[in-house]
């Protein structure tokens, strides 16, 4: 995915552990109540959200062409409801990176972790606008994917071009992406993307 060029310091990791843990089996209490029954799961109201093709969405295999397929094109108008249904109404798309500067300028250190949170929406306003001025090829050449219940998560390793004959890419990276299953389809929830760097280079396990 493309990445944003606004950097927003993280929270540290060390910081707040313990909130965190309250926090979620404070969510588990709410999301299952003291009978333990679980919820229906949200859903956009009919007609407010575009309604996939079920070939995009019957596995995670499509769902993940079919993700990449809808940004990946020379200059021009996307199919943006394509993309908005391949995910659920409330999904995130959160590019994350270092900046290149490294502390006191540093030769060879990287900068300050800074990310951005979109919706969907946000992505197709921001980013789009971008891929549809410019070109902009995205294809996976690897992924490892686990599963449990109705949650699937793909390490997706990325390369982009600007147009489909670049013999080399100008990025790699790789896309984190969390799916869900409501027993009908597949949904993605989140995208989370990382870029590589000479200092963050993708490990062999990421690679074809």
């Amino acid at each position: 995915m493309p990445r944003s060029t606004r950097t927003t310091p993280g929270t540290p990791v060390g910081r707040g552990f313990r909130f965190i843990t309250g926090v979620r089996i404070l969510c588990f209490s709410f999301l299952f109540g003291p009978g333990g029954s679980a919820p229906a799961l949200a859903q956009a109201p009919a007609g407010e959200w575009p309604a996939a093709d079920p070939a995009d969405v019957e596995s995670v295999d499509s769902i993940i062409e079919a993700l990449y397929e809808v940004i990946s094109g020379p200059p021009g108008e996307r199919d943006w409801d394509r993309m908005r249904s391949l995910h659920i109404p409330e999904a995130r798309l959160i590019p994350t990176f270092r900046s290149p500067e490294g502390p006191e300028g540093a030769e060879g250190a990287e900068g300050e972790v800074g990310y951005r949170a979109w919706s969907v929406d946000d992505y197709i306003e921001q980013a789009g606008a971008w891929l549809e001025d410019n070109g902009f090829f995205e294809t996976e050449i690897s992924r490892v994917t686990e599963r449990f219940g109705t949650i699937a998560h793909a390490f997706s390793t990325y390369e982009s071009r600007y147009t489909a004959e670049d013999a080399e890419p100008f990025q790699r990276g790789i896309n984190s992406i969390q799916l869900l299953h409501d027993g009908q389809r597949w949904w993605i929830v989140t995208i989370f993307w990382y870029p590589e760097t000479e200092a963050s280079p993708i490990p062999a396990r990421y690679q074809p």
